[in-house]
């Protein structure tokens, strides 16, 4: 007989999951499993909710992956939709949300640049990252910052279209040295028209959407009629214009000639480990490409981990036209509609057998498999390094999160910290952050007083959003850049927030400020150092130089920043355009302080009611 307050023995997963089958429909939807402290487990999608879920009911027939999920399961949380594409496009939104363990996981998810060419009178071509808000024709997207800058200096070449911004265009009263060195027509200051200027761009815009040959054809007939009416010199200059357009062509690699717009996706999978690459080809053009590596498990299938892939990887993205995938995915009609509705096109999805796309595939996935392995052979490095890490300084196990501080300053203004992460895939480049130092008490230069306000704000946020330390945002170590005292004072700042388990090492320079002879500070121990040629050593400088190469990008960047400021960026409902009347105007911000209601109200774009806020803010600062 069971005592009164003996509790009764708790459900396993698949029973908990079959009491849920009685409240269950035939709808489509999404659902949840989740573990006894609420941690997301997994989030699926389903035509019909009760048909699916009941799969995970039975207690066995299950991947050993998919058997200790269910394990795991104490209770699930459903979501039906009006349709499955919805489902579809929830399920992916939801797992770069929650990141759920047991889920295939796209962990990169940058945006990419594109090449934008600006609506104005005489538009400007530039690379452009992030949200298209600005008005123009967009380029893209191009697979990283090098393949847009390696583009756009040899399109400078071709079409030499400016690349200032707006605002020194408009107060240029002479050719700066990209005209001078055959880059840009000078509008500027009226060295072309502003129809030869609209033609050029013209071009330039027909070149990025795939017509090159139409251009070199133009370029070739102008460059005879240049030669026929013996203008040698403007004969060189489209000679050179033309043979920079072959360059830009030659170091594309890949031009398919029956493929225009298209992402060349193909993934290989090896020992519970993948890679994906992904080819962008636009306009008949190869416009670079990038390798990801989602988590996955080891029972894992082609079909799973590519839709995956897909449906986070265009969530917020514009897909192309066409897909061109090197394996079927689960469900390819729902995925085709999906993106297609995303897109407000059809976006079709192919898996090609033979012909020139079934090259453009195996191309891609022998750069697959190239990539996969050395990522592999990295992380066994990087392996063997955390665990001589924790052989050199005592700690526990080899760390799986070190965090990395550094501060940047000159003398004490635009002062900023700096926060980088390395783990044993390497660095975590998505896990960098940023601090604005904002310490008004602060002395200037007092290193000891930024560490403490970085790491004060980094552990409050910590404390606050992980807690129970179960997200994997915790580190394992703490390495400072600097000696015994900036190990003390963060010390001293750790006990003050009962946090006094993480290990931490402070890293300085040794005898004469020599690389290879740095010294390492622990609370409560004596200084070591390391041997001079151990890899360990060149491990540990390589993640200072690392935190120390992005302070000071961190800082320069606060530091541009603040010069090009001024009072105008304070007052609100002045915007960039109305910024550069207002100075156009008057030659300067202090002017603009200085000035009347009257002569205010005269600018163009400035209504009545900003005069008056102008001249309130100004007025009321003094």
């Amino acid at each position: 007989m069971t005592e009164p307050d003996q509790e009764m023995p708790q459900k396993s997963g698949h029973e908990v999951i079959r009491d849920y089958l009685r409240t269950l429909d035939a709808s489509p939807g999404v659902y949840r499993m989740l573990d006894a402290q609420a941690r997301v487990l997994y989030v699926g999608k389903a035509r019909n909710l009760r048909a699916r879920v009941s799969s995970y009911a039975r207690p066995t027939g299950h991947t050993g992956r998919i058997a200790r999920m269910i394990s795991e399961t104490a209770t699930m949380m459903f979501l039906t939709t009006a349709t499955e594409t919805e489902a579809l496009l929830l399920e992916q939104n939801l797992i770069k949300q929650l990141k759920p363990r047991y889920n295939v996981l796209l962990r990169d998810d940058k945006s990419f640049p594109n090449i934008l060419v600006t609506s104005h009178d005489f538009p400007m071509i530039k690379k452009h990252r992030g949200a298209k808000r600005e008005k123009g024709s967009y380029y893209g997207p191009f697979a990283s910052a090098g393949a847009v800058n390696r583009s756009l200096a040899q399109l400078q070449r071709v079409f030499q279209l400016r690349n200032c911004s707006d605002a020194m265009f408009e107060s240029r009263t002479r050719p700066c040295l990209q005209y001078q060195i055959k880059r840009c027509t000078a509008p500027c200051v009226g060295q072309i028209s502003k129809d030869d200027y609209r033609a050029q761009v013209g071009d330039a815009q027909r070149y990025l959407s795939g017509k090159s040959t139409e251009i070199q054809e133009k370029l070739a007939a102008q460059m005879a009629e240049a030669s026929e009416a013996m203008e040698f010199e403007r004969a060189a200059a489209l000679r050179d214009r033309i043979k920079a357009m072959t360059q830009v062509q030659t170091a594309q690699g890949i031009n398919p000639r029956s493929v225009d717009e298209a992402d060349i996706v193909a993934l290989h999978l090896e020992k519970g480990q993948a890679c994906v690459q992904v080819f962008f080809i636009r306009g008949g053009q190869n416009w670079g490409n990038r390798d990801f590596y989602p988590r996955v498990g080891v029972d894992v299938e082609e079909a799973e981990v590519l839709e995956a892939f897909l449906g986070q990887f265009y969530d917020s993205k514009d897909p192309p036209r066409h897909l061109i995938l090197s394996h079927e995915i689960e469900n390819p009609d729902l995925m085709q509609q999906a993106l297609s509705d995303k897109l407000g096109r059809k976006v079709t999805l192919a898996v090609p057998l033979r012909g020139e796309k079934a090259e453009l595939i195996d191309g891609a996935l022998r750069n697959a498999r190239e990539s996969l392995a050395r990522k592999m052979a990295e992380t066994a490095t990087q392996s063997k390094l955390l665990k001589g890490l924790a052989e050199a300084f005592d700690l526990p196990g080899p760390p799986k999160r070190i965090e990395v501080y550094d501060n940047s300053h000159i003398q004490g203004t635009n002062a900023v910290g700096a926060m980088i992460v390395a783990g044993a895939e390497g660095f975590m480049k998505n896990h960098y952050r940023k601090f604005n130092i904002q310490g008004e008490g602060l002395t200037p230069g007092d290193d000891f007083g930024m560490m403490k306000e970085v790491l004060s704000r980094r552990f409050k946020r910590l404390l606050k959003e992980d807690p129970d330390r179960t997200q994997g945002t915790w580190p394992d170590l703490l390495l400072i850049d600097g000696g015994a005292g900036q190990v003390s004072a963060v010390a001293q700042i750790m006990r003050e927030m009962g946090v006094e388990d993480i290990p931490m090492v402070g890293v300085a320079k040794g005898v004469d400020r020599d690389h290879g002879k740095e010294e390492f500070h622990r609370t409560g121990k004596r200084v070591m150092a390391l041997r001079h040629n151990d890899p360990v050593l060149y491990f540990v400088q390589r993640l200072r130089d690392e935190a120390h190469r992005f302070a000071i990008g961190t800082h320069r960047a606060k530091r541009a920043k603040s010069m090009g400021a001024t009072p105008l960026d304070e007052v609100p409902g002045v915007g960039a355009a109305r910024k550069r009347a207002l100075l156009a105007h008057f030659g300067s911000a202090k002017a603009v302080s200085r000035a009347n209601l009257a002569d205010l109200r005269a600018v163009d774009g400035v209504s009545d009611a900003l005069a008056q806020r102008l001249y309130d803010f100004f007025h009321d600062r003094g």
